[in-house]
């Protein structure tokens, strides 16, 4: 079995802006710090396969800029290949302005930049790729159209498609849901889709049995500091989460992604995975940024040995 993990996603320079508390509309607050961080959702999961063992490659956009530079070489030193990285010279790299307070609670506006470009010539990179790869993993900072297009042809690949609905969609095309074999949206997102609240396993478990009628064939729902949820046509489970202490949320669910999509290309059953994920992303809360929290392999089995659940 191909082992490669597949990412295809934006690629952004994360601005992180620490302040006391996140601010009311119309309020302004002074911070403490400013920090400029490769992040972008594709490139986060890249990184985070990657810094699992896995062989990782990203396709996407940068812009011809500093930003774009700073962020292939960011993904080349986590040995993330990035050859089907296009530098477009019509747009600025994607950018991120995130707002994370004392609580390590965050607000992110993403400027897609070269990202938003993203289309027919990206997905024939993506299709090149595909026969090297057992997983694909998706996000939503690229258009649409092009997620879409992507799950498509990997599915027609016998590639395993793992979509984060993020960030949180009110709707996602209804032809969408049957080419996704995982679908992992936070509380957040699952309610966005399924225009109910999602705040607890029970309520979780409502929303993964709606979001597989629409065709999705695993639906994992993630609580955050509650744990994880996982319905497939066989079975359902809740895994609770490990207990750490967190200080900065920002790129939790794309570790959980990444550390999902390790295991399953290396034949991990579910079960397994999802524990992976929920290891790997509980560990990303305890060191600040995106990228920089991200955990190397030896410290994700260490930390499983060593932990237990809530």
């Amino acid at each position: 079995m191909n082992s490669r993990v597949l990412v295809f996603g934006s690629i952004n320079m994360d601005l992180v802006a620490k302040v006391p508390r996140l601010p009311t509309p119309g309020e302004t607050l002074l911070g403490h710090n400013l920090t400029t961080v490769p992040g972008g959702k594709g490139a986060n999961q890249a990184v985070a396969v990657a810094r699992l063992g896995i062989s990782t490659a990203i396709v996407g956009r940068v812009g011809k800029d500093q930003f774009g530079q700073e962020l292939l070489q960011n993904l080349q030193s986590d040995r993330v290949q990035t050859d089907a990285v296009y530098i477009d010279s019509s747009k600025t790299s994607g950018v991120a302005i995130i707002a994370v307070d004392d609580n390590a609670e965050n607000h992110i506006i993403v400027i897609p930049g070269a990202n938003g470009n993203v289309g027919e010539e990206d997905i024939e990179r993506l299709t090149q790729q595909l026969p090297k790869a057992s997983v694909l993993l998706l996000q939503l900072e690229i258009p649409l159209s092009a997620v879409q297009q992507a799950a498509q042809a990997a599915q027609q690949a016998g590639v395993k498609v793992i979509l984060d609905p993020a960030p949180a969609p009110t709707a996602l095309p209804p032809e969408l849901y049957p080419v996704v074999d995982i679908i992992t949206p936070n509380a957040v997102e699952a309610g966005q889709l399924v225009n109910f609240t999602v705040d607890s396993p029970e309520s979780a478990e409502k929303a993964a049995r709606v979001l597989q009628q629409r065709g999705v064939k695993t639906a994992i729902i993630k609580l955050g500091a509650t744990g994880v949820f996982c319905a497939t046509a066989e079975e359902s489970f809740f895994i609770p989460a490990f207990s750490v202490k967190a200080v900065d949320t920002v790129a939790a669910g794309d570790a959980f992604n990444g550390g999902l999509a390790a295991a399953l290309s290396q034949g991990y059953l579910l079960r397994e995975a999802v524990v992976w994920g929920a290891a790997t992303g509980a560990l990303s809360t305890t060191k600040p940024g995106a990228q920089s929290s991200l955990p190397t392999r030896e410290t994700v089995e260490a930390f499983m040995q060593n932990s237990v659940l809530r």
